[in-house]
């Protein structure tokens, strides 16, 4: 499971590495990033390590994030070596509405505003941020179409959006013959499972590969918060806590009796594993179905080591299962009504399965040690999409 193991991501033949280089801490400019020297010097260790996969966003540290990272691959001469992704959606320009939002003006304006940053022709892959309920999709899908076939970017994916609208986008792909997308990023943790319910199928019928953002809950499944120690060392500690204390609704419900059983289940895991509870919590994300990479966002040097080992040892599978019971999401109506004991009703009470194990495979190479990117032989054990 090392960095030089390469998985294509969705139904596409671009190669990346399961765990992704998340730059949104790259600057200062937010109070709680890291600073250039700092990031340099991650950047580096993650490229040295053999990872390939580097996220961005215009949003990121006001711009500042894809400077740096142009910087940092100008002067490493690894652009065509990486596999460079960066988002669109977020207003730039107080009182111009559109300088945000997903329509065609917004997003020209972005991506040559990220290609200046970036200093470079081409990103990899562009991602829709957020959905901003307004722009239509066959709108978004035209533009993404039009920036493909202009050699601007390779790919194209969403991140944080409905499942009907992935769906809807990726239909009207396939029905006007237009490029197709390959990624969604979504949050994803033993915090946060809810993608579950409608994404992870969606993703691999649709053929999208899934980036994991947030792997560490917020970072409530860092480490700094241990029942051992009598729940939260700080609750105001972290992004988690900034986040906590500014009010932000969609981040208040991570402060749960749930959450925290969880927590203590990543912690006796880490105990029994010889990992760090960051580790586990990452290699779980990394082990379910339909994730493609695992995006790592650490502010510190020493975080930023601890979280690319995350896949060096590998987790027992009794570990996995007692991760998987704890974190179980609760039943919930339509989703209830899909299980096995419904599936009898249906097939007259005869074993009927879909596929063998093992029908669809996904392929990954492995590239060796870098700086040595040649693909090497597919395994017999290559695991399946």
């Amino acid at each position: 499971m090392s960095l030089s193991q390469y998985f294509t991501l969705g139904r596409s033949g671009l190669r990346v590495s399961r765990l992704a280089l998340g730059t949104m801490t790259f600057g200062e400019s937010w109070g709680w990033g890291t600073d250039e020297r700092s990031a340099r010097t991650m950047f580096d260790r993650y490229v040295a390590a053999g990872g390939n996969f580097i996220d961005t966003a215009d949003l990121y540290t006001n711009g500042e994030s894809e400077t740096l990272l142009g910087k940092f691959l100008a002067d490493s001469g690894t652009r065509d070596r990486v596999v460079l992704a960066t988002k669109f959606s977020y207003n730039a320009e107080a009182g111009n509405p559109n300088a945000g939002g997903n329509g065609r003006k917004n997003m020209l304006r972005a991506v040559e505003g990220s290609l200046r940053r970036l200093d470079t022709d081409y990103v990899d892959l562009l991602l829709l941020h957020t959905w901003d309920r307004i722009t239509p999709a066959e709108e978004v899908l035209q533009t993404l179409d039009d920036l493909t076939r202009a050699g601007k970017i390779r790919y194209a994916g969403l991140s944080d959006v409905p499942a009907w609208y992935a769906a809807q986008i990726q239909t009207l792909a396939r029905a006007s013959h237009m490029h197709g997308l390959v990624n969604l990023q979504l949050q994803y943790s033993l915090v946060e499972r809810n993608i579950e319910r409608e994404y992870v199928d969606l993703s691999q019928e649709s053929g999208y590969g899934i980036t994991a953002w947030s792997p560490l809950g917020m970072g409530l499944l860092s480490g700094k918060y241990r029942p051992s120690r009598g729940g939260a060392d700080s609750e105001s500690e972290g992004r988690l806590g900034l986040f906590r204390q500014g009010g932000v609704p969609a981040l208040q419900d991570k402060f749960t009796p749930r959450n925290f059983a969880i927590v203590a289940a990543v912690e006796k895991a880490a105990r029994a594993e010889g990992l760090s509870m960051a580790q586990v919590a990452i290699q779980w994300v990394a082990r379910q179905p339909g994730v493609g990479s695992v995006i790592l966002g650490a502010r510190t040097l020493e975080q930023f080591d601890d979280n690319l080992a995350a896949l060096d040892k590998v987790l027992s599978d009794e570990t996995l299962l007692e991760l998987d019971a704890v974190s179980a999401l609760p039943p919930q109506f339509p989703y209830s009504f899909f299980d096995a004991s419904h599936q009898i009703g249906m097939n007259g009470g005869v074993g009927v399965g879909d596929k063998p194990a093992g029908y669809a495979r996904r392929i990954w190479i492995d590239a060796g040690p870098p700086p040595n990117f040649a693909p090497g032989p597919v395994p017999a054990e290559a695991q399946a999409a």
